[in-house]
């Protein structure tokens, strides 16, 4: 391909690419898969398109490409971002401008546009149908605005507008209070909160600049101080975009905080980061490519600055913009915030091009196109959506309830996938996806008792003894959900370890599967109160309560929920356990042991699953 499609003197670059040939005859058309990012290789999920788009294949091939600049398509490369040194973040990025050097503005939409016709050519295509998820549907709309007669289809997925991203993300601020109060809808949070919203600024409010501080319970039962800035908070919510348990964490630890317990939100941020290591890190940095990212975002992005000004100047005229803006377009974050998760520190320092960017003012045209939006994301609000839908008269817009990011991969029921195979199939209607009730995984959690006075007497007990077995049954159900999560989060080790895998308890201690069992250790839910020892896969077990506050004893479980013993020389019982208030459910029974049973019996269907995300995995461990 040509280095500048402009200047084909310029020099050439190699495309890496990948065809799946259509199984039935000699195609005329062509589905292109186009990847995110900007700086997202597409190669490393052929398969997963494949899959995806499988309904629409059957006379189409299938093309994935590396975008110039990603993978193996003439990758761009820094070596400043290897050996940083104590450079800040912004500085890095203007020293790999530099680097990259005059060819740094030949990695943008348009030219990634013209290789996409230029495969169009070589192929020998009539027609093709443009599939992209988040920048990959700015990529194909702007290709429609380009060739509109060589288009058949847009399949636009978790969308960017043609002018997108703006600068600020004040979509994304904006789409905050509706999806908190869509977590809650329902009563849900009855037993939480009534005001999510307000208990997230009333706690971003008190964070200020300095945070709050917390302790985080590691996997060993070792504690970690941690520090929670509102900055997180935001990160927290955005990450919620693909794992709809993250989310639904997120209103009692809120909640919690601003009654100056952080232990839920130390824990929810240690979640946010759990993969991060430097094998995962490591993993994500192949098959995304920073230096495209920025030589894509600092040159396209309509920023609030004269481009010809000195970096200094430049952020300044951006800090008046956001200024100018007014509080509450961020709200209840603030316009701090938004400057932190823009990119406008770093491409203020990036070298400017020659001109501006391309604003994109061409309609849309009229051609047959879906698009996807799910109703919790929070990256591509389905406001960017409805504006695309609305310039494209022959559009269909299908909004999916408790989705985030990247639809057609998230979705964990048929809603999105029938939709597309119905819109390739003459006289079928895309049918609208019907409100459903979130996986219990993915119900918001209670808030956690700040003391054991604060924990009911369970039912047909008194005293002490009483309110210290209702904790003990509160602790076996955070432990119940603490030890799934860590068996979804580390499939690989459980099934490559025998099933052995711990979690860290909300105040102490850790619990796990070892060894084919269900062992607790100095686990601690409640202020002041221990749980530690065996529970067989039957559910039966003998359980040690102790700490500070507690009535100490002995307590027996035999079969789904019952408990019997001993406390403060107290006898006790409970044979129907109760959950919470709320009908929110947290009861020790041998849940986990059938639940992991499932899981580990079936590793290729696990894996399977896990590639579709977590919203089909809870599908099959509380659906299916």
């Amino acid at each position: 391909m040509p280095l500048d499609s402009a200047e084909p003197s310029q020099g050439a670059i190699t495309l890496a690419l990948r065809r799946h040939r259509a199984p039935l005859g000699e195609a005329k058309d062509a589905v292109i898969a186009l990847a995110g990012g900007p700086g997202q290789s597409a190669l490393p999920y052929l398969v997963q398109f494949d899959v995806l788009l499988g309904p629409i294949l059957a006379t189409r091939d299938l093309i994935v490409f590396d975008q110039r600049g990603t993978g193996f398509s003439h990758r761009l490369s820094c070596p400043v971002f290897r050996h940083s040194g104590k450079l800040s973040p912004s500085r890095v990025v203007a020293r790999c401008g530099r680097e990259i050097g005059a060819t740094r503005g030949l990695f943008t939409t348009a030219q990634t546009v013209a290789d996409i016709e230029a495969i169009r050519q070589a192929g020998g295509y009539e027609k093709l149908v443009l599939y992209g998820t988040s920048y990959g549907t700015k990529v194909a709309e702007r290709y429609a605005q380009e060739y509109p007669t060589h288009v058949q289809a847009l399949v636009l997925d978790s969308v960017v507008t043609p002018n997108g991203p703006d600068p600020f993300e004040r979509s994304t601020f904006a789409a905050i209070p509706r999806v908190l109060r869509q977590l809650c809808a329902g009563g849900v949070c009855r037993a939480i909160t009534r005001k999510p919203v307000s208990d997230l600024a009333r706690l971003v409010r008190r964070m200020g600049r300095r945070g709050v501080s917390g302790t985080l319970i590691d996997p060993d039962g070792h504690p970690h101080p941690t520090h929670v800035s509102s900055n997180e908070l935001v990160g927290v919510l955005l990450e919620g975009d693909f794992d709809p348990i993250l989310r639904a964490e997120f209103p009692a630890a809120v909640r919690s905080a601003d009654y100056g317990d952080t232990a839920a939100l130390a824990r929810l941020l240690g979640r946010a980061s759990v993969g991060s290591d430097e094998e995962e890190e490591a993993s994500i940095a192949e098959a995304f490519d920073v230096p495209l990212y920025y030589a894509t975002i600092c040159d396209e992005v309509d920023f609030p600055w004269n481009r010809a000004s000195t970096p200094a100047k430049r952020l300044r005229e951006a800090r008046a913009a956001l200024q100018g803006l007014g509080a509450s377009v961020f709200a209840p974050f603030t316009t701090a915030n938004a400057l932190a998760l823009s990119d406008v520190p770093a491409c203020a320092l990036w070298p400017a091009t020659p001109g501006g960017p391309e604003l994109d003012n061409a309609p849309l045209p009229d051609v047959p196109t879906l698009i996807l939006s799910g109703a919790d994301d929070l990256r591509t609000p389905t406001s960017g959506a409805r504006e695309v839908a609305a310039a494209i008269p022959d559009s269909h817009l299908l909004v999916v309830p408790n989705t985030g990011h990247s639809v057609l991969g998230s979705d964990p029921t048929p809603c999105a996938h029938n939709a597309l195979k119905a819109f390739f199939e003459a006289g079928h209607e895309v049918r609208q996806c019907h409100e459903r009730t979130p996986p219990p995984l993915s119900l918001p959690t209670p808030l956690p008792p700040r003391s054991l006075a604060a924990v009911p007497i369970a039912p047909g007990n008194q005293g002490l003894a009483g309110r210290t077995l209702q904790a003990a049954l509160l602790t076996l159900g955070d432990f119940d959900r603490q030890l799934l999560l860590a068996v979804l989060e580390n499939f690989a080790e459980v099934l490559l370890g025998g099933g052995n895998v711990r979690a860290g308890g909300l105040r102490a201690g850790w619990g796990g599967l070892v060894k084919g069992k269900i062992r607790l250790h100095g686990y601690s839910y409640v202020p002041g109160v221990t749980v530690s020892g065996t529970i067989a896969s039957a559910g039966s077990g003998t359980l040690r309560i102790g700490g500070s506050a507690a009535a100490h004893g002995t307590l027996r479980m035999s079969g789904p929920g019952s408990l019997t013993g001993v406390l403060g020389g107290v006898h006790v019982h409970l044979s129907s356990p109760q959950g919470p208030p709320g009908g929110l459910e947290l009861a020790p029974t041998p849940m986990p042991a059938a639940r992991l049973s499932v899981l580990v019996a079936h590793p290729a269907r696990l894996a399977a699953l896990r590639d579709r995300g977590i919203a089909a995995m809870l599908r099959y461990v509380f659906v299916n």
